[in-house]
């Protein structure tokens, strides 16, 4: 099975997108689906006080598991007999923000927070809270030393990180998880619901809990595979890959090398395309004549090796817009030498940043607090009658142009401008 790529792990629309289906949903399930959340509010409210009131054990999960289902959240369960006994350490793949919640209810375990919110929240949530967080070295040593503990519950542990929509593939299972024991229970874990996604890329928790109780009810299934034991030899990454194969194969997606960061920078990229493609600068620039070339399409401007040098001489020449920078790198492929084309006056540049089109955002450090009153490119007025002071005022301009973008960049790094002449 060929690996997805990032985009294909995540859902950023909630909703369907059969427009009939949509509107029977928002005209006839809406109101009954706000009855159900105010409902389920309260009732929640008594599920909480249920479990911090009664102990961990075999009643206090039956109940829980009955009053999960008021709430629509429906646990089921199998081959749990290949659940080992002494095995400290449960590892599983990440769909919702409730997972250990949802596995909780059917054995009890914890789960160690790896960031975000803690004390009172933390707690509130189900999580475990420990003294040492961070860094993922001194916190693989204090649940090492947790689970050297025989009367400490076991450990569930997420090794991607981060959630994905469980239906094309894993992110990569990180080694840290995998120093903590020797021998690790897998767990493979789907949800499901009508009509609407389970989760969104962007949404909080509390924003999921709300729809969790909105929607008629949200289906989970926990699979227990047999326990996995680290081989002689295999270092930490080998036995993460091995888990990862054996959890995927079982749930029927791909293993992937996409990481939490590759997530992260995937929804920080998608923030900041979006809002370019339905902005009001694309009218301007439609009516603006351009030479032939290659354009920047939206494939291109979410290619990260490209995103990264259009920073990088965003950073030195922040007036030009982000879609010319693109265009020229996708022809030159060199950072040095767009900004040598650039400042020599490419006609693209010239023509947008001349027309008043505004300079685009990009993600990086804050822009330079001052700038020259006018334009560099502006400084020569008249067009040389002869060869001779064409030349010079050709000239002139790269020098006025080299001056600019120096001054620019010494003035957003906050440099000492002496000591860069």
């Amino acid at each position: 099975m060929d690996a997805p790529g990032v985009e294909q792990l995540l859902d950023f629309n909630r909703f369907p997108n059969d427009g009939v289906l949509l509107l029977l949903l928002l005209a006839l399930y809406c109101p009954v689906g706000l009855c159900l959340l105010v409902l389920r509010i309260f009732v929640g409210l008594h599920v909480f006080l249920v479990s911090c009131a009664l102990p961990r054990c075999s009643v206090r999960r039956f109940i829980l598991r009955v009053m999960s289902s008021v709430l629509g959240l429906y646990v089921r369960q199998s081959q749990s007999q290949l659940r080992g006994t002494n095995v400290k350490l449960y590892v599983c793949n990440h769909v919702t923000p409730f997972d250990h919640n949802v596995i909780n209810i059917l054995t009890s375990c914890n789960t160690p927070i790896l960031g975000g919110s803690s004390g009172f929240l933390c707690w509130a949530r189900g999580f475990l809270e420990l003294d040492i967080t961070s860094s993922r070295t001194e916190l693989a040593g204090g649940l090492q030393q947790y689970c050297s503990d025989p009367g400490a519950l076991p450990l569930l542990l997420f090794p991607e990180e981060d959630n994905t929509n469980g239906r094309r593939g894993l992110l990569k299972f990180s080694s840290w998880a995998f120093t903590v024991t020797n021998t690790v229970q897998p767990l493979a874990l789907t949800a499901r619901r009508p009509f609407l996604a389970v989760t969104t890329a962007e949404s909080s928790w509390v924003t999921e809990l709300l729809w969790t109780l909105f929607v008629p009810f949200t289906v989970y299934q926990v699979r227990w595979l047999p326990p996995v034991s680290r081989q002689d030899g295999d270092s930490p990454q080998d036995f993460a890959n091995n888990v990862q194969e054996i959890i995927a194969e079982e749930l029927g997606l791909a293993c992937t090398q996409l990481t939490r960061a590759d997530k992260a920078e995937h929804i920080k990229r998608k923030r900041h395309v979006a809002p370019r493609t339905g902005s009001s600068n694309v009218d301007v620039r439609s009516r603006i004549q351009r030479p032939p070339g290659p354009q920047a399409s939206s494939s291109t401007m979410e290619d990260p090796k490209i995103v990264g040098m259009a920073q990088k001489v965003k950073e030195v020449l922040p007036d030009i817009p982000l879609s010319v920078i693109v265009r020229e790198l996708v022809q030159t492929n060199c950072v040095d030498t767009t900004i040598t084309n650039l400042l020599e006056g490419s006609g693209d540049a010239m023509m947008e940043v001349s027309s008043g089109t505004a300079a685009e955002p990009v993600r990086g450090p804050a822009s330079y607090t001052t700038k020259p009153a006018t334009p560099p490119w502006s400084a020569v007025k008249t067009f040389g009658k002869s060869p001779v002071d064409r030349h010079m005022s050709l000239q002139e301009r790269k020098a006025t142009l080299y001056e600019y973008a120096r001054r620019c960049y010494i003035e957003k790094h906050g440099l000492n401008q002496e000591n860069k002449m």
